[in-house]
């Protein structure tokens, strides 16, 4: 009887406490399905991705509250844009993953068969692209319309602004980037959008087929869909690598699929990691690809078992890139340690040592080499930060630094202006364009157009433009 009463008591101890919001060690009551579990936001949950808030409606507001007034200047992600007909809504990954094993390779008879589909643009009057003239389907701007065009006039106007909606405001994602052929590619949802920058016309998108739109378990209704979290051409500009994640509870199987732009049809389906890809980087023909548990995956597409290399750092992985000369590898984790690797891949041991570790009080996101001096590295610091630092990767040292009184979200080296561009969050949402004379950077112009952060950054071959997607759901082409 003793006992019983102890017991009831205890339980009812546990569950006042749970009602009021306090945590909890651990307690004897049995979790079902139904239950939405509360988390605290820990280093760990942070660097996971938040993809929706939780199903009950009433948990989902204030779980949205707490991750936007306490986390969103870096890992805030904004659910319910304006959806539109080719984008699906992101898929929800509660902080319940957070339990999930370290263990980052899928087992070869867990992986889904994946298959992802090209749609090219429907041809309007005049050879014209529908989605690139502005127009609206179904009440919605569809991706790339464009909203205005400007002259190639006075240095900081929009040369062009275009509509890219139900663009994901995470700070942890890279959906943007362009390829040697000028071909841009945008992340929107869980589709993947190509605008040809000669032509200034859409040429179509690559989505997951209708058999991968829902995803089932035995006994649970399929409702979700892959959500991409970073993209990265290849060299050449011939495949591109699309990293995604899956926001079941249970598991969160990450997949990173090559595609054959020229033939539209997928190449390689690679069953990489358990965790969400947060960067890619080419090493000509090699594919590395990072995940928010900190491991680095060295793939050959070529090979019948395509993982060749496994490598893993502290602290989620953000930001991946390959130097100019593939002789080095940079890993930016959102702990604030950015990495240097040296050039060998081959090994599925995850006891190799980066060559040299620098350190920054936010995280490594913004991240990029300098291609005219090549044992140089630029990153950006996050909104407690906020310094664009440059660093000499052989010795560890930041050989100069500039304070931006704001978030740097996104960084880029344009070769052939010889300069430095970083796109900004709070307060004022705008592009810096630097130059950069050895060893001292400073700003040299501004451009303001956006309303919100300036989450990615990319040029055109040429370097003649710059491609800026921000959190106002909007892409602006911009003149150097």
């Amino acid at each position: 009887m003793q006992e019983q009463f102890s017991y009831k008591r205890f339980r009812r101890r546990i569950m006042q406490r749970s009602s009021a919001d306090t945590p909890v060690a651990s307690t004897p009551l049995t979790a079902g399905w139904q239950y939405v579990p509360r988390c605290d936001f820990d280093s760990v949950c942070q660097r996971l991705a938040l993809d929706s808030p939780p199903r009950d409606s009433a948990s989902s507001a204030s779980a949205q509250d707490v991750t936007e007034g306490k986390h969103q200047a870096e890992t805030g992600l904004e659910v319910g844009g304006v959806l539109h007909s080719g984008a699906v809504t992101p898929p929800a990954a509660p902080c319940a993953m957070t339990a999930m094993t370290a263990r980052d390779t899928p087992e070869a008879g867990n992986v889904p068969e994946q298959d992802w589909v090209w749609t090219a643009a429907v041809q309007g009057s005049g050879n014209a692209l529908m989605a690139g003239t502005g127009d609206e389907i179904g009440g919605f701007l569809q991706p790339f319309a464009a909203l205005n065009k400007a002259s190639m006039g006075p240095q900081g106007k929009a040369v062009m602004t275009l509509a890219a909606p139900s663009l994901m405001n995470d700070y942890y994602t890279n959906l943007l980037d362009c390829s040697c052929n000028g071909m841009v590619a945008l992340a929107l949802g869980s589709s993947v959008y190509l605008w040809n920058s000669e032509t200034l016309s859409l040429e179509g998108r690559l989505h997951p087929s209708p058999a991968l739109l829902t995803l089932t378990q035995p006994g649970r209704p399929g409702r979700r869909s892959q959500a991409i979290s970073s993209l990265r051409w290849s060299r050449d500009g011939r495949a591109l690598s699309i990293g995604t994640r899956q926001g079941e509870i249970q598991k969160c199987l990450s997949l990173t699929q090559l595609w054959d732009v020229e033939s539209k049809s997928s190449v390689r389906y690679l069953a990489s990691h358990l965790s969400v890809v947060g960067a890619l980087s080419w090493k000509q023909p090699f594919l590395s690809s990072g995940s928010v548990l900190g491991q680095i995956h060295h793939h050959d597409p070529r090979a019948p078992t395509p993982l060749v290399g496994v490598a893993q750092q502290q602290g989620a992985v953000c930001s991946l890139e390959w130097s100019p000369g593939d002789d080095l590898l940079a890993s930016g984790s959102a702990d604030g340690i950015l990495s240097v690797w040296d050039g060998d891949i081959t090994g599925l041991t995850r006891s190799r040592q980066p060559i040299v570790t620098m350190r920054q009080p936010s995280a490594v996101k913004a991240m990029g080499w300098c291609p005219w001096q090549r044992k140089l590295i630029a990153t950006g610091g996050g909104w407690r930060d906020g310094e664009l630092r440059i660093w000499d990767s052989q010795s560890g040292i930041c050989i100069n630094s500039a304070h931006t009184n704001s978030q740097i979200c996104s960084l880029r080296w344009a070769e052939k202006k010889r300069c430095l561009v970083t796109g900004h969050g709070p307060p004022h949402h705008h592009i810096t364009c630097w130059a950069w004379k050895f060893p001292n950077v400073s700003p040299s112009y501004q451009l303001a157009g956006h309303s919100r952060r300036v989450l990615h950054l990319t040029l055109n071959p040429c370097g003649a433009l710059i491609f800026s997607a921000g959190a106002d759901q909007r892409v602006h082409v911009w003149a150097m």
